[in-house]
């Protein structure tokens, strides 16, 4: 059964991947609202993707809906987060505790999707020693060491974009196997590695370039 779920976890397409956990914030709101059944055209109208998006991508969990009734949204609930790896802890360590990597460490969200930060690492002998949320600190330099006394596999890099590449050749070379990376930096990797990149940096300046085509569109209509 872990084999199959591996493989289908290797096949599942990107976009799919991403839209899987819209579902699960909506059914689990549904499942706080005791509501027992959701059709694909319900959770279609909230998220915005179209009932046969939703349902080819359900498909791919083997979860399918009944006839005139839909999915039942416990099972939803349980087979989404279990598939999404939700259900397990995975320790992770982050790497520069400035003002995100300390929001981050503060976050107690991110432990209800089964991520675990166990410890920070930065270059300032001013942060290093103390701790947050009793998550400590230590000397980057240290991170092979921990790392090895934990079997961490995760790091999350919210470094300056100068040291992005360097810290990530550390994670990398003490045996981390996957890179949350924060910085607006597209750090280099051997393929083996995985690296999700999420630059809050970026999503500012899609925001900034919509907002200004939206008054473009908006003032070329009034005229």
């Amino acid at each position: 059964m872990a084999e199959e779920l591996h493989k289908i976890k290797t096949i599942l397409p990107e976009p799919t991947l991403r839209r899987l956990p819209w579902y699960l914030a909506y059914v689990n709101l549904l499942q706080s609202q005791k509501v027992e059944y959701v059709s694909s055209t319900q959770i279609a109208k909230e998220i915005k993707v179209d009932a046969s998006q939703i349902a080819k991508d359900l498909s791919f969990l083997n979860i399918k809906g009944k006839t005139r009734i839909g999915y039942e949204v416990d099972t939803l609930v349980h087979e989404l987060a279990d598939f999404l790896g939700f259900k397990e802890v995975h320790n992770a360590f982050m790497v520069g505790v400035g003002s995100l990597g300390g929001a981050l460490m503060r976050d107690s969200g991110l432990s209800q999707y089964g991520l675990n930060i166990v410890a920070g690492f930065d270059i300032k002998q001013e942060i290093i020693g103390t701790s947050i949320c009793n998550v400590p600190i230590y000397d980057m330099e240290e991170l092979a060491k921990y790392r090895k006394e934990t079997g961490t596999e995760i790091g999350i890099l919210a470094v300056p974009v100068e040291h992005a590449q360097e810290a990530a050749d550390k994670m990398i070379a003490c045996g981390l196997k996957a890179i949350w990376n924060f910085t607006p930096y597209r750090i280099k990797a051997p393929e083996d590695i995985v690296i999700q990149n999420t630059s809050i940096y970026a999503h500012l300046a899609l925001i900034y370039n919509r907002m200004q085509e939206n008054e473009k569109t908006a003032s070329t209509c009034k005229e």
